[in-house]
């Protein structure tokens, strides 16, 4: 993690790792203030990034940040602060603040194989807001340039990983070996907690699957939780970034919980107006808790 980011790298860090975080920008200020308007910070629940002046006027907008972290709250909200003795800052002026909550991502998949297929997607999927396991045997396979979101994990025993990497999370199953990729359709069945699992081949490599795992006592049930082939059948082709656009297309439209949460309305007129009048009459300096 980076600490001397400046906002707007934060927030493309943060958007790009999927990290919840608040934007704060100063909208307005009257009298004497320590920054001026457009200043702007990121926080999240655990670092802050550039300042809009420091003081107990930063340490209360960062709280009041972190507490709609911390209960999922990424709303659009205005701010007010009178400047006074009660925040420790005796500049005698106010400072208007907008606080804008952006959700991240609750997405998550682990990718099993790191060959042509994967490092494709790799390409794709590293510009979206998707955190991404990256699991290969062959340490010399991995791509010098992942992306930020993307974590890679040379494991000798991809098999007997696979349930603690994939609980949870939606599973692609890309290696180059069929016995590999059959070892790990029963591990993940057997653990019966991933998202949703995804293994490439033929049509005739899914039948064959099939029937050993219905030869092995598996119900019909979690043998169509396997999607294979994997991919949109109304993406067509073969090469290598034509089936990775295939397997995205497929990967958003799941959806996610933060795709689900509904639509957000920022700020609206009569709180707008509220604030404006508020900020245009005397008051009491704002008391801490």
């Amino acid at each position: 993690m980076n600490r001397n980011l400046r906002w707007f790298e934060a927030v493309a860090d943060c958007e790009q790792r999927g990290e919840p975080y608040v934007l704060v920008t100063v909208v307005g200020v009257t009298g004497s203030v320590p920054r001026e308007p457009s200043s702007k910070m990121v926080i999240t629940g655990e670092h802050i990034w550039d300042t809009i002046g420091g003081g107990h006027l930063e340490y209360l907008v960062t709280a009041r940040a972190r507490e709609a972290l911390a209960v999922g709250r990424y709303d659009t909200r205005l701010e007010h602060f009178p400047l006074g003795a009660s925040l420790g800052q005796c500049c005698g002026g106010s400072v208007s603040v907008l606080l804008e909550g952006q959700p991240g991502s609750d997405a998550r998949l682990v990718v099993f194989g790191a060959g042509h297929v994967a490092q494709a997607l790799m390409t794709i999927i590293g510009q979206l807001p998707w955190q991404v396991t990256l699991v290969d045997s062959r340490a010399e396979v991995f791509p010098a340039d992942l992306a930020a979101n993307i974590t890679p994990v040379h494991s000798d025993d991809p098999v007997g990983d696979a349930p603690a990497l994939c609980r949870g999370r939606h599973v692609l199953i890309l290696t180059h070996n069929h016995q590999l990729d059959y070892d790990l359709c029963r591990a993940l069945l057997d653990a019966g907690d991933a998202a949703s699992i995804g293994l490439i081949g033929s049509q005739t490599k899914a039948d064959r699957f099939r029937q050993r795992l219905a030869h092995r006592g598996y119900s019909a049930e979690q043998i169509a939780s396997i999607r294979c082939p994997v991919g949109r059948s109304d993406v067509p082709g073969k090469r290598p970034m034509e089936v990775a656009v295939s397997i995205t297309a497929e990967l958003l439209s799941f959806g996610t919980a933060s795709q689900t949460r509904g639509p957000r309305r920022g700020v609206s007129w009569p709180q707008l107006r509220d604030l404006m009048k508020a900020a245009e009459t005397p008051q009491q300096p704002v008391e801490t808790k």
